[in-house]
């Protein structure tokens, strides 16, 4: 066998080559996830372990672990995300890992996580080049007043609003506001959150991440009630503010063609209720207007929903509601005479509870659950399966 060995010149030129300005590094890749309280994320670390108890998700438990159990820290995945209340809205960067969920103090660590954690781990196995993700997003907040994008024009107060003094005109947006602010200020020193950014490999806005919806869908304000006779949505508006929301952001980003994911609310599962399920078409209606074809798509997270958590928590909810009937005497009850001691209610309803809920459900229950039904049960399953379905959505769009 014979061995041929390279002239140096030659290695030299060949080396010369691979350096050449078309075979720079990619730009970087940045994602924008915005909302409310879903998007912090509610969902304890704790309840990791319940990931794995099922095989179809048991494979993603072991990205977001590692081998000695504690969670992965991404080696080119990195995160920027401000939170809080007013004056105390703060930044908390680093390197993407657990404990970017909600949280009370926004610079410290809340072992909770959102949708980012799975979704940053996805497109950091998809790209060479690093990622960065800018999570904006505040508990409560609404898209027709808090987030109320420029496009939307000026909020009009209604009887209610001036009736209780709230909602200001010169106030909506405000989070809208702060959002761009923010995702404006961490793009002008990519560096100083991510350290292996260079200056001349550029970004690029690859993706942007709506999860929010519970304060519009529970508010008769700003959509009132219809004529039971109406085939109208009392939501339409939401659609069309969602509209504007998408078309802002990408104006006020320079990212015409940034890809955007609706994450539509599904608190409550696949069987909603009326005025859930007339929502949920709302938001997913925002990516049927024609513009939107191949560049803004809507994952129900209904799908996500933790059936057998669910079904618990309602058990639960009976467990609470007894505890409440006593102490108020219901006439349908045990206490209805008010006989009854602190104890002996207490005694009453340990009883009760452990009659409906047996040893296995409740040790599901702390396996799985960290929190209540309007944030997923604090599922880290289904936060976890949310976020991957939106870095998976955001990719297939890319590709359009």
């Amino acid at each position: 066998m014979r061995t041929t060995f390279m002239k140096a010149p030659i290695l030299a030129i060949l080396v010369t080559g691979l350096l050449t300005p078309d075979s720079r590094a990619e730009p970087i890749k940045v994602f924008l996830l915005a909302g409310q309280s879903n998007m912090e994320g509610h969902a304890k670390v704790e309840t990791f372990d319940y990931i794995g108890d099922d095989p179809t998700t048991a494979p993603l438990l072991e990205k977001m672990r590692t081998e000695d159990g504690s969670s992965r820290v991404c080696d080119g995945a990195w995160i920027s995300y401000l939170t809080g209340m007013n004056e105390k809205q703060a930044e908390s960067f680093g390197k993407l890992t657990s404990g970017y969920g909600a949280r009370r103090n926004p610079t410290e660590d809340g072992g909770k996580i959102g949708p980012e954690f799975s979704f940053g781990i996805k497109m950091d196995e998809t790209f060479e080049e690093p990622v960065l993700i800018i999570k904006t997003a505040w508990g409560g907040k609404s898209l027709f007043y808090d987030y109320r994008p420029p496009s939307a024009g000026p909020y009009e107060q209604t009887e209610s609003d001036i009736e209780r003094n709230r909602n200001s005109p010169e106030q909506a947006g405000h989070y809208y506001r702060q959002m761009i602010q923010h995702a404006r200020y961490v793009l002008k020193d990519i560096a100083r959150v991510c350290p292996e950014y260079d200056p001349e490999q550029g970004y690029q806005l690859a993706g942007f991440v709506w999860f929010q919806g519970f304060n519009d869908m529970v508010n008769r304000n700003a959509y009132p009630m219809l004529d039971n006779n109406s085939d109208a949505n009392r939501f339409a508006n939401y659609t069309e503010w969602l509209a504007d929301l998408i078309r802002d952001v990408r104006s006020d980003l320079d990212a015409p063609n940034m890809p955007a994911v609706i994450g539509v609310m599904g608190v409550g599962g696949k069987e909603p209720n009326a005025g859930n399920a007339e929502f949920r078409k709302a938001m997913a209606a925002t990516a049927e207007i024609t513009e939107f074809n191949g560049n803004v798509a809507a994952i129900e997270t209904s799908l996500f929903w933790d059936e057998p958590l669910a079904a618990i928590d309602k058990k639960r909810d009976r467990v609470k509601q007894m505890r409440y009937f006593l102490r108020r005497q219901h006439k349908d009850h045990a206490n209805k005479d008010g006989t009854m001691t602190p104890q002996q209610q207490n005694d009453y309803v340990a009883k009760f509870e452990a009659d409906l809920i047996t040893p296995k459900e409740a040790a599901m229950w702390q396996r799985g659950a960290s929190n209540a039904g309007y944030h997923y049960l604090g599922c880290a399953k289904t936060f976890a399966m949310m976020g991957d379905a939106f870095a998976e959505k955001i990719l297939e769009l890319r590709e359009n």
